[in-house]
């Protein structure tokens, strides 16, 4: 029985863990106020050359950033509900969609 216990337990958090959302969904829900061309200092979604010099700071430093808040953006970016991951696939998806 103490096994059995000891597997659920650790298996629980794999099974009860929140998938990534719709990066797309996110940036209309949450980003796009900011990063569809109304501030001028945020990188619009699809800008490549925008993107460029802060994905060459690195992800991690691309998320603390929009976790703690930085400069005009607000700390999770308007996002609460948004995990590391999901705001990866976010500035990913903004990084790499293409110029509209």
């Amino acid at each position: 029985m103490t096994k059995w216990l000891l597997v659920v337990g650790v298996l629980i958090p794999f099974f009860s863990a929140q998938a990534t959302q719709d990066p797309e969904v996110l940036y209309n829900r949450s980003c796009a106020a900011c990063h569809a061309g109304q501030l001028p200092q945020a990188p619009q979604a699809g800008d490549r050359a925008a993107w460029e010099p802060r994905l060459a700071q690195g992800m991690e430093v691309l998320v603390v950033r929009v976790t703690q808040g930085f400069k005009a953006m607000p700390p999770r970016g308007l996002c609460m509900d948004c995990s590391a991951e999901d705001y990866q696939a976010i500035i990913h998806w903004m990084s790499q969609r293409p110029d509209t």
